[in-house]
């Protein structure tokens, strides 16, 4: 057999609990729980021809109508295929073997991942050990000269805590020659990013993407926004046909939808309201959240209450691995939250 690279048999298989999900209430990966906009499915199948399948992607398009919904330029803006491939590129652009990753625990496994891939070493902050709160003074601490990247998503997934422009700025000052990532993925349930701050601090990212509030995670679409002389580093270290053809074209529709976006995230936060009450009511310790999930805490029943609501059809995340007896329900539709509330209550 060939033998890979160090950094490779040193790294832990991740594998997401992705098959057998069909026909299931899907509240265990925080996606859009009901789809993308109509608008963006009707458009796919007008425009949709054999032809144009066959064509390699252009993206000479997309990325104008992206840019000016960001409010940056166009070559401040990288197409990337989910959010995944922008961490990949970044790290892959700034971070050599033995290079310091800083990250917080629990959070994003591709964080992780991308980092020990690169042959990285890693260095992991916990968050506060009751609150889940952000351990903004240990973490500013463990910033070193030979920090070379700083992953942070805000909010943070699992916990679903988020901390303000204040923090994020604290982060950029004390790693002026760091690569600071600031991973949006839940912006549209909190409202709040660091977007503006780019032109101010030259070693500043901003990540979006297209799988949650839009519904469109099996088309693996995503943005990463930086100065532009970041954005032609990672250019460079791209494939240049990464991003599918049906996702860069459905993102200039699912941009233009608004008014389906704001729906769906109203709901969502007011499930989470709902949610919040439910576990209240029931006595069940959970972490506020500003994203689109909810984690609550179900003791030696983490596993067990996992497994029998899969089995009358709602999926949930066991997070137990990490935190002990953490459960993350994702929120969506009133109705769906109520089917949650109905089946976990049988169970309880």
């Amino acid at each position: 057999m060939i033998t890979p690279r160090k950094a490779v048999l040193k790294m832990a298989p991740y594998h997401p609990p992705s098959g057998g999900r069909a026909g299931m209430l899907r509240l265990d990966f925080n996606e859009n729980t009901v789809g993308c906009s109509p608008k963006v499915a009707e458009y796919l199948r007008d425009v949709l021809t054999q032809p144009l399948l066959a064509v390699y992607p252009e993206y000479e398009e997309t990325r104008p109508v992206l840019a000016k919904f960001f409010g940056v330029s166009a070559d401040e803006l990288l197409l990337s295929n989910g959010t995944d491939e922008a961490i990949q590129v970044l790290v892959n652009t700034y971070v050599d073997d033995d290079d310091e990753v800083l990250v917080l625990t629990p959070s994003y496994a591709m964080y992780r991942f991308y980092a020990e891939l690169a042959g990285a070493r890693v260095c992991e902050v916990p968050y506060e050990a009751e609150t889940l709160a952000f351990p903004v003074e240990r973490f500013l601490r463990e910033i070193r000269p030979e920090t070379r990247a700083i992953l942070v998503a805000n909010p943070n997934n699992p916990t679903g805590c988020g901390i303000g422009l204040d923090v994020v700025e604290q982060i950029l000052n004390a790693a002026p020659h760091a690569a600071v990532l600031i991973d949006e993925a839940y912006f549209e349930f909190c409202g709040r990013t660091a977007l503006p701050l780019i032109s101010r601090y030259p070693n500043l990212f901003v990540s979006r993407t297209f799988s949650k509030a839009y519904g469109m995670a099996a088309m693996r679409m995503g943005c990463l926004m930086s100065a532009a002389e970041n954005m032609a580093h990672l250019r460079k270290a791209q494939s240049p046909y990464s991003v599918n053809l049906l996702a860069a074209l459905a993102a200039k529709v699912a941009v233009a939808d608004t008014a389906y976006v704001t729906g769906f995230v109203a709901e969502a936060v007011a499930s989470r309201e709902t949610l919040y009450r439910f576990f209240d009511e029931l006595g069940i310790h959970y972490w506020p959240s500003e994203a689109n999930f909810v984690l609550f805490s179900a003791g030696e029943r983490a596993v067990p209450i996992r497994d029998e609501l899969r089995r009358r059809g709602v999926l949930v995340r066991d997070r137990s691995y990490e935190l002990p007896g953490a459960v993350r329900v994702t929120v969506g539709r009133a109705e769906q939250t109520e089917r949650f509330m109905r089946e976990f209550q049988e169970i309880w």
